[in-house]
């Protein structure tokens, strides 16, 4: 008891230390490269040593993740902001603990819509694309109410101006965007890495057209969020969670030669090899922050412009959705 206690005393103390016992989390993420600072922190052993032991699941997108939040079946959920006001408008308790990466999302044109965006406006692209084939372009994003649709509408009607007749969204999952983009089912997508990579290495011939900011300002990206019950029972591996992906930041950006290993476990799956994680690393739709803070007015926006959608019927509060404690003791540390 007197060693347990004072384990404990050292964790309230110093929040980057161990927490007392061996805590399970069960994590849900989507498989892009935003998810880096988590792997590498899981990888190098940083989240063992502080006694958090995880339970991987993957998802297609952050609305599909909501449900195992809501049913109780994930404590850690690792994807995109734009899902969880709305969870937490419908009496889910989930916390924004720490931001992961930030303009992730980027539009790419495929082989037969990309040579239209030579010495053209976006808008001007998509309209001599449209009269030329007889139909509009067929762009690939995730589900309504997702960070990849929201960036995507706001790029083509307000950023781009393009006429909606010349463009139709076409909603689809990230492994699906991916293969569709490649096969030539659709004309243009929403991508983030290491799909960018793949898909422009298979294929050179597809283009990245608008990086993240262009689509969207400051474009909130993918964040770190935990239960309300999580960080209530255990807040010290709340605590130890974020000093890991902190230092595990540190690591992708000092010693990648480090990182890659880990993310081309979590993310390859035999499939994408080392130097196109590398790619993926040194992206310009790579750019990892942890800092939660720096993503609460830019997700703000982009919840204002998710009711002007249709998306969302009114804007949600924010109120309890972000808990910055936790990243203000850990960088301090």
């Amino acid at each position: 008891m007197l060693v347990r206690s004072l384990a404990l005393i050292a964790a309230l103390a110093f929040p980057g230390a161990a927490v007392a016992e061996t805590v399970t989390a069960r994590v849900g993420v989507i498989p892009i490269i935003g998810i880096a600072p988590y792997v590498v922190a899981e990888g190098e052993g940083l989240l063992k040593a502080s006694g958090i032991e995880t339970k991987l699941t993957t998802f297609e997108s952050g609305p599909h993740m909501i449900q195992a939040v809501a049913s109780g079946t994930i404590d850690v959920y690792i994807g995109g902001i734009a899902p969880l006001a709305v969870a937490r408008s419908k009496g889910v308790d989930i916390r924004v603990i720490a931001a992961t990466a930030t303009g992730e999302n980027v539009f790419v044109a495929g082989s037969r819509l990309a040579p239209y965006f030579t010495g053209k406006t976006p808008a001007d692209a998509f309209k001599a694309f449209h009269a030329a084939t007889g139909k509009a372009a067929r762009l690939a994003t995730q589900p309504a109410g997702s960070v990849p649709n929201t960036t995507l509408q706001y790029w083509l009607w307000e950023v781009a101006k393009a006429d909606r007749a010349d463009a139709e969204v076409v909603p689809m999952g990230i492994d699906a965007t991916q293969q569709a983009v490649l096969a030539g089912a659709v004309d243009g997508a929403i991508v983030r890495e290491p799909a960018v990579s793949i898909i422009t290495g298979r294929n050179p011939a597809v283009k990245l057209i608008a990086t993240g900011n262009e689509l969207f300002p400051n474009q909130p990206g993918t964040v770190v969020a935990v239960t309300g019950a999580f960080a209530d029972k255990y807040p010290q591996a709340t605590q130890a969670l974020v000093a890991g992906l902190i230092k595990a930041t540190g690591i992708i950006a000092k010693t990648p030669d480090k990182a890659v290993p880990h993310i081309e476990a979590a993310l390859g799956k035999g499939i994408v090899d080392t130097d196109t994680i590398k790619a993926a690393l040194a992206s310009p739709a790579t750019h990892f922050e942890i800092d939660p803070r720096k993503v609460i007015e830019p997700a703000r926006a982009m919840q204002a412009y998710q009711v002007r959608l249709g998306s969302l019927d009114t804007e949600l509060p924010f109120d309890g959705l972000f808990v910055t404690k936790y990243y203000e003791r850990a960088a301090a540390n």
